[in-house]
């Protein structure tokens, strides 16, 4: 049986190796610059996103991290799911199932006009998954990031 949990403080070490995990699958191992610290502080000292563990047998087997965005098309909140992994173990065991669930009911209870993420083109397991789930590609959009000195070069034009 699968139990979701919110996280606490105690799972920052776990939550930070499913994030180092999540980046080795998605092909950016050593693309993770944060740690235990700015985890702990971004989640339960600054609150700016929230977490979940999900269990099996007493075991984490998987997580996923969100916050709210606004829409103001709809004048309202929405949920953004800004990581979801289950462990290669407790694949195929609906575990991401359960999480994705888990943070819909939490969109509906909080009144949000749409839950979304983004996914990588490549990884046509998930794409198949959120789809078999009711998620519909957005194929006109894309994701658009400015970072690093690029970042300080556009935070200086102004």
């Amino acid at each position: 049986m699968t139990i979701i949990r919110p996280a606490g403080r105690n799972d920052v070490p776990t939550i930070l190796r499913f994030v180092r995990d999540l980046a080795a699958f998605e092909r950016e191992p050593d693309a993770v610059e944060a740690d235990e610290e700015a985890l702990d502080r971004a989640l339960f000292v600054e609150k700016c996103a929230e977490a979940v563990i999900a269990e099996r047998d007493g075991a984490a087997v998987g997580f996923a991290v969100f916050f709210h965005n606004f829409s103001t098309w709809t004048g309202k909140k929405g949920l953004y799911l800004e990581d979801l992994y289950v462990t290669p173990e407790a694949r195929g065991t609906e575990v991401g199932t359960h999480l994705l669930k888990h943070l819909a009911a939490i969109a509906v209870e909080r009144d949000c006009a749409r839950f979304e993420w983004a996914v990588l083109d490549w990884n046509q397991p998930a794409i198949d998954f959120y789809t078999s789930q009711g998620a519909e590609m957005i194929a006109e959009w894309r994701i658009e990031r400015v970072t690093g000195k690029a970042l300080a070069r556009l935070a200086q034009a102004r």
